[in-house]
């Protein structure tokens, strides 16, 4: 059933894989440009997050490579460190780090991301991705490709970009822009289903070809020409000896600097949690929904950033553009991650020239498609349909990415949510019932299955409602956990409910010695409360007969 599988989705993936290497080159690059390091420790990551992590990870559909959420991270340790091979021998070390932490089974955090939460980052991260990639569309390459922050390290934010970029509107950018939307939407709205042609020739890879074409074609047109930033700028390698000296190996020297094993600490938190969070959303997105051990994942990830610290490249993490840009063209299985990662290793051996005519404005178009598919209209009303707490954490989880970074906005989202999970359980922490027996009136407070030292002050306010002269059941039979101070909270109103003339019976709490020997002075008093009554009911019906 599995080779079955495999075999049927053989040329969606390797199809996948060639769009994803498109989305990913630039990335990688521009990564590597924000973090102050050598370009090629981007391809690096690149292409051991593809073969290596592919390989060992459990994701089918989930991309590895370089961060921008580590850029100022990586960029703020090699100043540290003082250089280079420094940051590399940290790099390594993070990657033993999550090793071990995957053996510890720690990937566990992963499940305890709210669903609102989790597509509101891909809906923020659709967001950004449109946003960032204006600008790139309309020729204005300032900021570098992957970023995801909604102010860059100058401090100049999406917007500005974007009103900067209609000032300063390339017409060779431009006109690939038009071309390629044209293509795009049309694939996906009429070619895609008249001829099965059109189905096997993927639209993303008609769009780089004709990118590639144009700016050959413009080259020596002095009104139409790309400048340099607004092509794919891949390091050239005229010998094998100059290929080699792009890698890169760590000091290991610096074993002895305590600033090394605090960065790799950082490092493997950091890209553990994007990780973490990029499997979640990129399951949800995933349409045979499988599920990802999360616990090998870090293992994977671990693997492949002892390998990137070991030879010259940045840290790795499973990124959600990659991720979302597979399955958008089609991706099914890990084949499409390898490939990508294969392609990237013999492109930029074999061609980088070519690779360097692609326009940044071909790519851009691409992940128009990506960031709209992310961050659909029928997304946020689905989400607005479900009520307030879903609609609130997953907006505000949208807005902070929007307004900041990822792991910013997704504790924004988290701090939300935790709100409503909180106002929920309190809500629900316990049920009021009324009942008769001969002819007495009382209040049954049936707690909930869990009771924790939340439900504290509304248990509280529910005794103060209590009116004077009321006879109350705590009953507690449904309950698999009460927490000691609900317990004593209990135990508290029992003891001084006779100052309020209030009877208490509690029943089904598993309570302390204490509270056992004030339930039996609770029932004597009780008791006695009941004789009393009925004596005062006797001498009332006397009193009437005599009258």
């Amino acid at each position: 059933m599995k080779t079955d599988f495999l075999k049927n989705h053989i040329m969606r993936d390797l199809y996948a894989s060639i769009v994803v290497f498109f989305v990913a080159l630039p990335l990688c690059l521009g990564i590597a440009m924000a973090s102050g390091a050598p370009l090629f420790s981007g391809i690096i990551a690149g292409i051991l997050g593809g073969i290596v992590v592919g390989f060992a990870s459990d994701s089918q559909l989930g991309v590895s490579g370089p961060a921008a959420g580590l850029a100022v991270i990586v960029s703020t340790a090699i100043v540290t460190l003082g250089s280079w091979e420094a940051f590399l021998l940290s790099a390594m070390l993070a990657g033993i780090l999550q090793i071990i932490m995957g053996f510890l089974r720690l990937g566990i955090i992963a499940y305890y991301f709210p669903v609102a939460v989790i597509k509101g980052m891909l809906s923020g991260i659709g967001l950004v991705i449109i946003l960032k990639q204006i600008p790139h569309a309309l020729g204005y390459d300032r900021d570098f490709e992957g970023d995801l922050t909604f102010y860059s390290p100058e401090g100049v934010s999406s917007l500005e970009y974007i009103l900067d970029s209609l000032e300063y509107i390339s017409p060779a950018a431009l006109v690939v822009t038009i071309i390629s939307m044209t293509i795009l939407l049309l694939w996906e709205t009429l070619l895609y289903k008249k001829h099965r042609v059109f189905q096997v020739l993927q639209g993303p890879l008609v769009v780089v070809g004709i990118g590639i074409l144009l700016s050959y074609q413009f080259k020596d047109i002095d009104t139409l020409h790309f400048e340099a930033d607004d092509l794919v700028t891949l390091p050239v390698s005229t010998s094998v000896q100059e290929f080699c000296n792009n890698f890169a190996f760590p000091d290991f020297s610096q074993l002895t600097n305590p600033d090394v094993y605090f960065i790799a600490l950082v490092i493997a938190v950091i890209a553990s949690l994007e990780t973490l969070l990029c499997v979640e959303a990129t399951d949800k997105l995933d349409p045979y929904k499988r599920m990802t051990s999360t616990n090998r994942e870090l293992a994977a990830q671990g693997m492949g950033n002892t390998l990137s610290g070991l030879i010259g490249g940045l840290p790795i993490t499973q990124v959600i553009v990659r991720s979302s840009a597979n399955i958008t063209f089609g991706g099914r299985t890990k084949l499409s991650t390898i490939s990508h990662g294969a392609l990237l290793l013999i492109c930029v051996v074999a061609i980088p020239e070519v690779l360097n005519m692609i326009p940044l404005a071909s790519l851009a178009c691409i992940l128009f498609v990506v960031g709209y598919n992310l961050a659909k209209p029928s997304l946020f009303k689905a989400m607005y349909k479900l009520g307030w707490a879903q609609f609130t954490p997953f907006i505000a989880t949208v807005a902070g990415i929007l307004l900041t970074d990822l792991l910013r906005g997704i504790g924004i989202g988290m701090v939300v949510a935790i709100y409503f999970i909180l106002k929920t359980h309190l809500e629900t922490d316990y049920e009021l019932a009324y009942e008769e027996r001969d002819g007495v009136k009382k209040t049954r407070l049936i707690l909930a299955e869990d009771v924790s030292f939340l439900n504290k002050g509304s248990i509280g306010k529910a005794f103060k409602k209590l009116e004077p002269g009321s006879r109350v059941i705590i009953d507690g039979s449904r309950s698999k956990f009460i927490d000691h101070d609900v317990k004593e909270l209990i135990r508290d109103f029992t003891i001084n409910a006779h100052i309020r003339n209030i009877a208490v019976e509690v029943v089904g709490i598993s309570t302390s010695q204490a509270l056992n020997k004030y339930q039996k002075i609770l029932d004597e008093r009780n008791r006695y409360r009941e004789i009393m009554e009925t004596r005062r009911g006797s001498s009332n019906s006397k009193s009437a007969k005599l009258s």
